[in-house]
């Protein structure tokens, strides 16, 4: 499952990995504009990804970590956000939780780090075979941190960066040399 935390929108995404193939399930937006103060947007962060995860069973989270903009004060709703749905999917038995940068996710999928939200959707529906609503713009990026995620656990290249790079990985993989 990979979450694009956020005080404003919140965007989910759930993928099935069977082996080396990936399969989209769900992806949605919980609104959270409408909500009365910041505890209680994270007590409906917390509601909405236990349901998710009551849904789903997911295994592994994926979540957009924090970015510092123009406001140091956007850092810390964030991370309060990305706090609420942590704990939500830990209470619910998810073991794994990996953060990922939005421009990492983006240039996984797109190849560029300042993808639009649009370029992302286009680029999902492309590798998951799928159509996506476009009122679903802001769970493009849940989705497509899930995808990011499944990518980085999958692929011999980025398991052998966080191994010793190339040279341990040539070592342990004598195989792979032609």
């Amino acid at each position: 499952m990979g979450v694009d935390p956020g005080t404003q929108l919140l965007g989910f995404g759930v993928v099935r990995a069977i082996g080396k193939k990936v399969e989209y399930v769900d992806m949605g937006v919980l609104d959270l504009r409408k909500e009365a103060d910041a505890y209680s947007k994270l007590q409906a962060i917390y509601d909405y990804i236990s349901q998710v995860c009551r849904s789903y069973h997911p295994t592994e989270l994926a979540i957009e970590s924090p970015f510092y903009g123009k406001n140091a004060q956007v850092v810390l709703k964030l991370g309060r956000a990305q706090g609420a749905a942590i704990i939500a999917a830990r209470e619910y038995g998810v073991s794994e939780v990996s953060e990922y940068a939005p421009r990492k996710a983006k240039e996984t999928i797109v190849g560029n780090g300042a993808a639009s939200k649009e370029q992302v959707q286009l680029m999902l529906e492309k590798t998951l075979k799928v159509k996506l609503e476009s009122r679903y713009l802001d769970a493009t990026d849940g989705l497509a941190i899930a995808l990011c995620h499944f990518y980085e656990t999958t692929s011999p290249v980025a398991a052998a960066k966080g191994k010793g790079g190339w040279e341990q990985f040539l070592k342990d993989h004598p195989e792979r040399l032609a």
